[in-house]
């Protein structure tokens, strides 16, 4: 599984360096982004298999990355978790209308199981 990417679109360190020593225990490669135009750029250059997208970013939000990855040609069939602290069903149903393969509330889901999202959706 090693050649698989996925990339993690997360402000918060801890958390980004939780997730990235959890996917990378369980071989991926990890890329990183803390902010909407770096994720896109390394979207686009990188060709992720997967995006682990946080909605609540500096400079641009999480729903705004989203809609710039699913409208360009070279990213548009990366799925994307959304992965966030914001659980209200208006902003799930946004995520979900905009393209996400899934919605997962941070506090609700342990890094294993984030995990086992990922390779369930990469692997279908």
């Amino acid at each position: 599984m090693n050649d698989k990417k996925v990339l993690v679109i997360e402000d918060d360190t801890l958390l980004k360096d939780m997730l990235g020593q959890q996917l990378t225990k369980d071989g991926w490669q990890v890329l990183h982004a803390t902010e909407g135009s770096q994720a896109l750029t390394l979207a686009e250059g990188e060709h992720p298999d997967i995006v682990l997208l946080d909605l609540l970013l500096p400079g641009m939000s999480g729903f705004e990355v989203l809609s710039g990855l699913k409208e360009k040609d070279a990213t548009k069939d990366i799925p994307v978790i959304i992965l966030s602290n914001l659980g209200q069903q208006e902003d799930i149903d946004k995520g979900m209308k905009l393209g996400a393969a899934d919605f997962m509330i941070k506090s609700n889901f342990t890094l294993d199981e984030v995990s086992e999202k990922i390779k369930g959706l990469v692997s279908a």
